[in-house]
């Protein structure tokens, strides 16, 4: 199977995403800062939506959870951003797990800070029919990749959904911190590939001008890896990361 992790930034660079996910043959694609509405046709003028993602790499199932939500045309629809996993194979079961903070369907963006307090910052979990449990996780963001307390608490609550998993696991996200952060300790189940491999950046310095490898696939003992790849495509303010798996 072949994965794709990558944190979308809204769908900013309209096109390009597209065309990108058009271009190659993903089974698996974990993303984050994905955005939809029911006034999706309106949307997708503006930016790629998640329809539009889906659409163009050809998977047919997906899971998603919105992290929060803001009016559009003059409140008459609602543009949700979230979590999403996309997937060739069926989904058999959904879990989604608040970590931090609250849902809100208008956000305020009235802090430039930190985790805003009106953001909901969920991880998503998703069984598959073909045996692997998948989970994407937008992580609990502060200015510094190394974190706080709080961090290490979400990041707790996100490897708990985890812990007990018999079968083979696939973890994906712009966890928002880099590997030597506290918070992902609670993550040594798992063997970390952006860490294995050397990973030092995974941000095109188009919007943070600095190294650091905040985006991370993580797999359980028994999955076979191979062809981990840093994409250098400008498809997001996030590289497109992928590697190939075997179960």
């Amino acid at each position: 199977m072949k994965i794709l992790q990558l944190n979308v930034w809204n769908g900013r660079l309209k096109g390009a995403l597209t065309r990108y996910l058009s271009e190659h043959d993903y089974d698996i694609i974990c993303l984050q800062e994905a955005v939809w509405s029911e006034a999706d046709d309106f949307l997708g003028h503006f930016v790629d939506t998640l329809e539009d993602l889906k659409e163009a790499s050809g998977l047919e199932y997906d899971a998603r959870v919105s992290n929060w939500g803001i009016d559009m045309l003059g409140g008459e629809a609602t543009m949700e951003q979230g979590i999403a996993i996309l997937s060739r194979y069926p989904i058999e079961k959904v879990e989604k797990k608040l970590v931090h903070g609250e849902y809100s369907p208008k956000m305020a963006f009235n802090n430039k800070n930190g985790a805003d307090p009106d953001q909901g910052y969920y991880a998503l979990k998703a069984k598959l029919e073909n045996g692997l449990t998948v989970l994407t996780y937008h992580g609990y963001w502060l200015p510094n990749p190394i974190g706080d307390e709080e961090t290490v608490r979400c990041m707790r609550e996100v490897a708990d959904m985890l812990r007990d998993e018999s079968g083979p696991v696939l973890m994906c996200g712009d966890l928002n911190v880099i590997y030597d952060s506290p918070a992902m300790r609670e993550l040594d189940f798992l063997t970390d590939l952006t860490h294995e491999t050397g990973t030092k950046q995974t941000l095109m310095n188009l919007k943070f001008v600095k190294d650091v490898a905040c985006d991370h696939v993580l797999v359980s003992d028994g999955v076979k890896w191979s062809n981990f790849e840093v994409h250098k495509e400008l498809v997001s303010d996030h590289a497109a990361v992928s590697v190939e798996i075997e179960i």
